[in-house]
């Protein structure tokens, strides 16, 4: 492991930045890893903490010089609900931002580029079941529409300028160290603080709609994972699926009354139920685990009990 790495982390206090961060300075040292948002946040009482607004690109180079950065993980973004209420700034923000990131790869400033993309690339069209690596997409959702533009920037700046940039198309994220960020799969997460809190909770989405998931450990884990991999066994510079578990809320509400019995759900399905019926329900990643040996730790059963037992602490 190098010793000389400077990880730049921006968007780093959301839900997947919050344990990001605490698992790279568990790597590389508190020292070796920058936290940076758009405002000063609790992560700045924790280590090197900067200020950055991502789209733009002066301040941004100048924080990189300074600290001698040599990686930067790029997760901010606006997401799936949250972009359609926004979607000019959605657009704007996601894809400016990556921009201005796979540029200083280009220009020799960086070395190496992490870029979450999403499920949300995937579309009413594209199959369902398995969704494969290469498939149709005709995303339905801002969001979507930057992700899918994404990689194939990525993609781009990976062929033409040989930036070493890579990417992991996420399911639905979940872990309780952070609050859920305006995502479609949140509920998944909200679920659980309300089952501990008050022991019901209103599902914005209906019974039965299946959606790919995943401990955040394991998101975690495959992020690191593909960062640290051998250059020659990323072959894929767009995104890599990768998978962790299925289940409709119906099927994790069952879950939670294993441990709280007295748990109910009911459902009111918002605005959110169009984009979840554009995904798919189960996504195949056999390309993650040949080509740089990624494999899930948690399915929902572990997931379930997991998230209980440290909620209720």
């Amino acid at each position: 492991m190098r010793t000389s790495e400077k990880i730049l982390v921006i968007g780093s206090s959301g839900q997947i930045g919050t344990e990001l961060v605490q698992n790279l300075r568990a790597i590389y040292g508190i020292d070796s890893v920058i936290a940076s948002d758009v405002k000063v946040t609790e992560q700045a009482k924790e280590g090197p903490f900067e200020v950055i607004d991502v789209m733009n690109a002066d301040s941004l180079l100048e924080i990189v010089k300074r600290h001698k950065v040599t990686q930067i993980y790029l997760l901010a973004a606006l997401l799936s609900a949250t972009a359609e209420k926004m979607p000019k700034f959605g657009w704007d923000l996601n894809m400016q931002g990556l921009f201005n990131v796979l540029d200083l790869a280009k220009e020799k400033h960086i070395e190496k580029v992490y870029w979450p993309s999403s499920i949300a690339v995937f579309g009413p069209n594209t199959p369902k079941i398995n969704t494969p690596q290469y498939t149709i997409m005709e995303p339905s959702t801002v969001y979507g529409i930057s992700k899918q533009a994404g990689e194939r920037w990525c993609e781009y700046y990976f062929n033409k300028y040989s930036v070493d940039v890579r990417s992991l198309r996420y399911p639905g994220l979940i872990g309780w160290k952070s609050a859920p960020g305006g995502g479609t799969t949140d509920y998944a997460v909200h679920i659980f603080h309300e089952a501990i809190k008050v022991g019901k909770y209103e599902c914005f989405l209906s019974e039965n709609t299946v959606l790919p998931m995943m401990h955040m450990e394991d998101a975690i884990k495959a992020t690191i994972g593909i960062m640290q991999a051998p250059t020659e066994q990323v072959k894929i510079r767009s995104s890599y699926n990768i998978a962790g578990c299925s289940f409709s809320p119906k099927e994790i509400a069952l879950e939670i009354q294993k441990h709280i019995p007295d748990f109910t759900i009911t459902y009111k399905p918002d605005s959110r139920q169009q984009i979840a019926d554009s995904w798919p329900q189960s996504i195949n990643d056999e390309y993650a685990q040949k080509d740089w040996a990624w494999d899930k730790k948690y399915d929902l059963q572990a997931l379930t009990a997991d998230m209980i037992k440290n909620l209720k602490k």
